[in-house]
């Protein structure tokens, strides 16, 4: 018994239907194949020296230099309801100081936050993860908002994001 005639008699068909699609996927794909000693090998499932050693030495360079770019897009306003809640950092939230969430930047960062539409501009501390709203960038304490001009009745604004220090990699973890 082949596969196909298998796969056949497990499904009901109709008179006339068409094999299944999953069928026709896997006939296309083995006779474009071509010839199975034509076939390139698979890399291993697991890095070996040759491919640790033929690695950029950039690559880890360009990780962490991810973290220094400005960053341009939308920010929100925290809600009030949130006050005194654990952020990410294991502190409580005081809308009445300078913080922010952000998705990207480490926990620690320092960074100035500039108002696109006002130019003004202040200086945050990302101790949260967020927002969750996939359009913006940062959450900004009701207080940090004000300074830069964002009001509550907007909510939101485009904002550019300078991180100004990235804390080490040491730091985020906890020994």
């Amino acid at each position: 018994m082949d596969a196909r005639s298998g796969l056949c008699r497990r499904l009901p068909r109709r008179a006339g239907a068409k094999p299944p699609i999953a069928v026709a996927a896997a006939v296309v794909t083995v006779l474009l194949a071509g010839p199975a000693g034509a076939r390139e090998p698979r890399a291993p499932a697991y890095p070996t020296a040759e491919a640790t050693e033929s690695r950029s030495p950039l690559t880890a360079k360009t990780r962490a230099d991810k973290h220094h770019r400005t960053q341009v897009g939308i920010a929100s306003v925290y809600a009030r309801r949130f006050g005194g809640r654990k952020m990410a950092d294991g502190n409580r939230l005081d809308l009445n100081d300078h913080v922010a969430a952000s998705r990207t930047l480490p926990l620690g960062t320092e960074a100035r936050v500039t108002n696109l539409e006002t130019g003004r501009s202040t200086r945050v501390t990302i101790q949260d993860r967020g927002p969750y709203a996939k359009s913006r960038i940062l959450d900004l304490t009701p207080a940090a908002a004000e300074t830069i001009g964002i009001t509550p009745k907007e909510g939101v604004a485009k904002v550019e994001v300078q991180p100004l220090s990235v804390p080490s990699p040491k730091d985020d973890r906890k020994e």
